[in-house]
């Protein structure tokens, strides 16, 4: 442990400590979802289960609510929705990281956590920070037991990457698979093209490029937070595209792909993964049931609304845990998981129309057969349109909104399922069994938030956690 470190690691919990009331005290603290103690929050990083628990780590910025040095938070859960807050893992503290530790993904071997990770280095001078003045380094660190540190390296430096591209290669993706291990890095090159590097690995240590992966035409001009996973045969490449046109100041989404991704491959259309205001930098992992299990960024990065919680000296959150599945046409589906059935409470039926006030924690179903209107908290509608097929979700209410406008959804097939998950200051929509979906953060006044479904019949359980 250097000097630095071991100053960070009095340091942070110190600042936990003298902010824990102030967040407390906000009445738009979510229950369900994992969010920081104090600060920053934004990308998920490192998800795993070791034996029967799983393991989120997180970027987080425990000194500054609007962003700041980043380091990794942790949580450790049994059940994906009662969390466990535990001390930060990683730490900007090497020459290698000393400007952020950034995101990255976990591989778990024999016991060992192996953590990778994008180290980030800004050197002093008069750089664009782009094409030159950055270091975005491949760096490694493992614990035995999940908690303490057992050591940090860097594995790859700028000019260990493949000739033509910027400064911005990062976010690196681990695992195995066939007795070998891949990494997938997001790049972009000099030309501000996105793409996504494959690397190869016979000892997780060093590292061998063998593809990239990009489209025939430039699409965006940098590919974040790469995650190449397989469900039920299929390969799926999801990726965090900057630069491309979407409702958003950022894209998230995933190509379904064809042919062998270590050699030659083609990508499907893109898709995108959640239609909704706050949705960025998923990532996913196989659980030991089986299931891949995604979490997403319930933020934006440089969007033009807010988010009121800054003024209790925190900001942002992680998505729910969803399941993903496929639908055999190379496109992914989205559920809660399962887990969230445990917690629901009392079951309404209200009949078509009916207004109902509920906590802020539900669970809304319904199954359409037709146009319907969702009104929640008689400031945020959602509206759709059989003719179309198309869900817009559009806040009425400035004061709930934080800057949030309309959003819109476009149906494959017609709306024949809803699901609406509510929490303090967030709802997650999932419209066909998750073929689209819509999240937002919403900040309602205190109490009862009023929830009204009309042209469909509803069930409406509370959620207790």
């Amino acid at each position: 442990m250097n000097a630095l470190q071991r100053d960070l690691k009095r340091l942070v919990p110190m600042v936990e400590a003298a902010g824990a009331a102030r967040a407390a005290a906000d009445l738009h603290r979510q229950k369900l979802h994992v969010q920081p103690p104090v600060g920053w929050l934004n990308d998920p990083n490192g998800l795993c289960q070791i034996g029967d628990e799983y393991h989120v780590f997180y970027q987080y910025g425990p000194f500054d609510p609007t962003g700041g040095v980043k380091h990794w938070g942790h949580v450790r859960s049994r059940d994906l929705f009662h969390w466990e807050r535990l001390p930060v893992m990683l730490y900007p503290d090497e020459p290698f990281d000393c400007h952020g530790v950034y995101s990255g993904s976990a591989l778990v071997e024999d016991g060992m956590l192996y953590l990778y990770y994008t180290g980030n280095v800004k050197h002093p001078g008069e750089y664009d920070y782009i094409k030159q003045g950055r270091g975005h380094n491949v760096c490694l660190a493992t614990s035995r037991d999940t908690i303490h540190l057992d050591n940090k390296r860097c594995l790859m430096y700028n000019q260990d990457y493949p000739a033509g591209l910027t400064c911005h290669v990062r976010d690196p993706k681990v695992f195995a698979l066939d007795g070998r291990y891949y990494m997938v890095l997001g790049a972009r090159t000099l030309d501000d093209h996105g793409e996504v590097l494959v690397f190869e690995s016979a000892d997780k240590l060093h590292w061998n490029h063998i593809n990239t992966i990009t489209t025939p035409k430039a699409f965006g001009y940098m590919w974040e937070c790469p995650d190449l996973f397989e469900l039920d045969g299929q390969w799926f490449l999801a990726v965090s595209p900057q630069g491309i046109a979407c409702q958003n100041v950022y894209g998230c989404g995933y190509f379904a792909l064809q042919g062998d991704w270590r050699t030659d491959c083609t990508l499907s259309e893109f898709h995108a993964l959640d239609d909704g205001f706050d949705y960025y930098a998923p990532q996913s992992f196989a659980a030991a049931d089986g299931r891949r299990i995604q979490f997403g960024w319930m933020g934006m990065p440089d969007a033009d609304y807010t988010n009121p919680t800054v003024e209790y000296g925190w900001q942002h959150c992680l998505t729910l845990p969803r399941v993903l599945t496929q639908d055999g046409n190379g496109c992914l589906l989205q559920a809660p998981a399962a887990e969230l059935n445990a917690l629901r409470g009392e079951a309404r039926q209200p009949a078509d129309g009916e207004t109902v006030e509920t906590d802020p924690c539900f669970d809304l179903t319904a199954s359409p057969a037709g146009d319907f209107v969702l009104t929640i908290a008689n400031g945020l509608t959602l509206t759709y349109t059989e003719a179309d097929r198309t869900c817009t979700l559009r806040f009425t209410d400035a004061a709930i909104a934080a800057g949030r406008t309309e959003r819109k959804a476009v149906l494959d097939a017609p709306c024949r399922s809803l699901r609406v998950v509510g929490d303090a200051s967030s709802l997650e929509i999932f419209l066909n069994d998750g073929a689209a979906v819509l999240s937002t953060r919403y900040y309602p006044a205190a109490g009862k938030v009023a929830v009204q479904l009309c042209g469909a019949g509803s069930t409406l359980y509370s959620l207790s956690i």
